[in-house]
């Protein structure tokens, strides 16, 4: 839609965000490489705490929704190379590592358990935000980026669109005239990354209104599309290469030792899978500091 059709239908965008949330289950995304300069992040210091404000913006131009969700997998096979691969589950295919990980899990060994638990799928989100405040990068502000976010942050998002309580509005914090800042809070709780302080501000036309500046940010959205189109993904054949390459065996079984773990969530408790379906846990939102340097090597690898 275009800028001023936006404006005229955003009366009934919040209804259209949370009906579109409850059925995301069926529909999944792709990612871009760890050096994608649309890619934005919070900065934390040496102890692990950071800060910044960003404003989630709205879908862009013929497209539904102003978010999009993927799955990966990241883990290191007993070859010491890495497996880091977007998830083909992502896109309603079938996917090599999910296989795998159902057959381990329904082996009813412990030990095929915890295998299958350290390469688990990893959910990822992915919107346009202008970053508002980011103190460790000044340079940032004022600019339109894509950013990535995990489990999390996407249900606070969902909290303030649907609140539970009579006397609390809510809001659609991707609207430019009703949403709201976010501002992350990170510290480091018990050595892992928290976002739980992280909060939306109190609601606010985004420029004061200003239609001109409005438009502007508009017209600076990234698209979202690369991240549903299968072709963006690698083959079912490429990525069973891969796997067999990164466990060291030619017939697609893979060995019995645990694999060295990556940093992740805590653990939810897994439903028992089937052929067809992944382990499903929430990635954490800090997982890309741990795979990053690693990406590269698997990339190479």
């Amino acid at each position: 839609m275009s800028f001023a059709n936006l404006k005229s239908s955003r009366g009934s965008s919040i209804d259209k965000l949370v009906k579109a949330a409850e059925a995301v289950s069926s529909k999944t995304e792709s990612t871009k490489g760890y050096d994608d300069n649309r890619f934005w992040k919070p900065t934390r210091d040496k102890a692990g705490n950071g800060y910044a404000v960003v404003r989630f913006l709205p879908a862009q131009e013929g497209e539904d929704l102003p978010w999009v969700r993927y799955w990966d997998h990241g883990f290191k096979g007993p070859t010491g190379l890495w497996y880091i691969e977007n998830s083909l589950t992502s896109v309603g295919q079938q996917d090599p590592v999910s296989e795998a990980n159902a057959v381990l899990w329904n082996s009813g060994r412990d030990e095929d358990k915890a295998i299958a638990r350290e390469r688990k799928r990893r959910l990822h989100y992915v919107s346009n935000v202008l970053v508002v405040s980011d103190p460790a990068n000044p340079a940032n502000e004022g600019k339109v980026f894509l950013y990535k976010f995990g489990k999390k942050i996407f249900d606070k998002v969902m909290d303030v669109m649907q609140p539970d309580f009579e006397d609390e509005t809510p809001i659609n914090p991707y609207d430019f005239w009703e949403g709201a800042d976010f501002k992350i809070k990170i510290r480091k709780v018990e050595g892992w990354v928290n976002y739980d302080k992280s909060e939306f501000a109190s609601p606010s036309a985004l420029h004061d209104g200003d239609e001109e500046r409005l438009e502007t940010v508009y017209n600076q959205l990234h698209s979202l599309s690369d991240f549903t189109d299968p072709k963006n993904y690698k083959s079912y054949d490429e990525l069973k290469a891969k796997l067999n390459k990164v466990l060291g065996v030619d017939a697609g079984h893979a060995p019995m030792a645990t694999p060295e773990p990556v940093a992740s969530d805590v653990m939810e408790a897994p439903s028992i899978p089937t052929a067809s379906t992944a382990i499903d846990t929430s990635s954490s939102d800090d997982e890309d500091d741990t795979l990053s340097y690693f990406a590269k090597l698997a990339q190479e690898s």
